[in-house]
């Protein structure tokens, strides 16, 4: 791929952040798009990095919600990397509107637009594990050693993971569009759970709740039996590059290793200024079903997720993007050092 014009949607966020940079240092003209122009904070960093680098930056306004608006930050661009969508972990009023509407309306209005637009050769779009696995459990009822890019998650609804559920509809619109057509080509990115610095300096997403959760000793008393597959923000960001380079089709998961929350703490203490705010035990799972609902686990998710391992394998991204995982540890402790900064 020429060093083209591009476009990324969710430029000023986590992962988007890191993909703008590495797209800058490659020398790409990179369009994104934002919100509203005039709240210049929100993307300053990012015209920064273009000043330091041997691409360029083009900002433009766009609205997930209106499909019209991408027709012009498209123009011209061969690559669209669609990756603008909430992860919102907690406080979840109204998963309908906070979630699932603009995960999937403004995946099918991203497309609708590369539809309209002839240069565009290839889709990069940001999925999730959660669109391969809603539950831990998943994996034992499945009989499986671990999940890979044909499974799909097929327990997650509305009240049940809604988050994992805008996923599924995302990702499946977007394959439906992309199928519809033959001028471009579709590759999906399916990270872990995401951690690792943030170039913005201060995020919303839910990585850095779950973190501060640690540092500020809301999980004293003890933390769940909880696994999740973890990746450094880096490598998501290198893999949408990768994809769209080497033309790798389809699904990639892209997640290094599994922790328990037990064992991140254990990998915190080493960064962490008041260690002391740290959990060091693992609350009983009987305990979780009582003081749950306190952090808005539901005795379903309970059920469903404590006490279970969780394993995906990612050959596919090792093998077709030539991608070498970064460490946890490292990617642990310089987002600790960040926030505690």
């Amino acid at each position: 791929m020429e060093k083209s014009k591009v476009l990324v949607t969710g430029a000023t966020g986590y992962i988007g952040g890191w993909v703008v940079k590495y797209l800058l240092e490659e020398g790409y003209t990179v369009h994104i798009t934002v919100r509203d122009k005039s709240k210049k904070k929100k993307y300053e960093h990012l015209l920064k990095l273009a000043d330091q680098s041997k691409g360029t930056l083009q900002v433009f306004e766009a609205d997930l919600l209106d499909g019209n608006s991408f027709i012009e930050p498209m123009k011209d661009c061969e690559v669209v990397f669609h990756i603008a969508s909430p992860f919102i972990i907690n406080n979840i009023k109204d998963p309908q509107t906070q979630l699932i509407d603009p995960a999937l309306e403004g995946t099918r209005n991203v497309l609708n637009a590369v539809n309209t637009t002839e240069s565009v050769k290839r889709v990069v779009l940001t999925s999730s594990t959660v669109a391969i696995c809603g539950d831990n459990a998943d994996m034992k009822d499945q009989g499986l050693k671990a999940f890979t890019e044909q499974h799909w998650n097929t327990t997650s609804n509305l009240k049940h993971q809604p988050y994992a559920f805008s996923k599924v509809l995302a990702e499946k619109e977007a394959q439906k569009i992309a199928d519809a057509q033959s001028r471009w080509s579709l590759s999906v990115i399916n990270p872990g759970f995401v951690m690792g610095p943030s170039l913005a300096g201060s995020t919303s997403s839910g990585s850095f709740e779950f973190i501060r959760d640690y540092l500020s000793g809301k999980l004293l008393t003890g933390v769940p039996m909880l696994v999740f597959s973890y990746v450094d923000v880096r490598d998501v960001a290198r893999a949408h590059i990768l994809a769209a380079e080497k033309n790798s089709d389809g699904r990639h998961i892209i997640t290094n290793k599994s922790f328990s929350m037990l064992e991140v703490s254990k990998i915190l203490k080493g960064s962490a200024k008041k260690k002391g705010l740290l959990p060091k035990f693992q609350a009983p799972k009987f305990m979780l079903y009582i003081i749950g609902p306190l952090f808005g686990l539901s005795s379903k998710f309970v059920s469903r997720n404590i006490g279970y391992s969780i394993q995906f394998d990612n050959s596919k991204s090792k093998e077709k993007l030539g991608l070498e995982y970064r460490s946890i540890e490292t990617a642990l402790k310089e987002m600790v050092e960040q926030m505690e900064k």
